[in-house]
């Protein structure tokens, strides 16, 4: 399978992007050298193939195979580019859903397609909607399993009392998150 990554700078530090043909596939947290280098090798054993190292900057695709990937990963950054910079509310890059399946799918489906900018929802309540009234905690660790944060966006995921529940990324990553959204104020420092 053709696959293509890179790294964005972003307000929560590095993110790694990486893209098949069907779209993106996966985004990772504080990717630095050695962390984009354990996720691209978990990449080359989940999907096989060489990968493709775009720059940052990810020049326009020359040729197929690749051109779908890099098409990809181009929207993936100019998207997560301007959510970070308040202007963009609403993905709509392409997803590869290849990288979870069955009821871990299902929620993150779910939360991609019913959960905007600017709300949250609670684990219980993500538990309903995808027809399993038993599941909080099987959320919580979906949302753990997430490939896609930000873009399928687990921070807007939280406890039912209020609290914030975990995030993959980091706490202060997930209250950046909803700070940026209006769900939270701006830390004052």
């Amino acid at each position: 399978m053709a696959w293509a990554w890179t790294t964005l700078d972003s307000r929560v530090g590095p993110l790694l992007l990486a893209a098949t043909d069907e779209g993106l596939a996966l985004v990772v947290f504080h990717a630095d050298a050695r962390t984009a280098a354990k996720a691209v090798d978990r990449m080359t054993h989940r999907l096989g193939g060489a990968a493709t190292r775009l720059a940052p900057s990810i020049p326009e695709p020359s040729s197929p195979p690749a051109a779908s990937c890099h098409t990809h990963l181009a929207a993936a950054a100019g998207q997560l580019t301007a959510y970070f910079s308040g202007r963009l509310r609403a993905f709509d890059v392409p997803l590869d859903w290849s990288l979870t399946s069955g009821f871990n799918r299902a929620v993150l489906r779910e939360l991609a397609a019913h959960v905007p900018y600017g709300t949250v929802v609670g684990y219980q309540d993500l538990a309903n909607r995808v027809g399993e009234p038993g599941a909080a905690r099987a959320v919580g660790a979906a949302m753990g399993s997430n490939p896609l944060p930000v873009v399928v966006p687990c921070h807007r995921v939280v406890e039912s009392d209020g609290g914030l529940g975990g995030f993959g990324g980091g706490l202060e990553t997930k209250r950046s998150l909803l700070a940026l959204e209006g769900i939270l104020p701006e830390p004052l420092f």
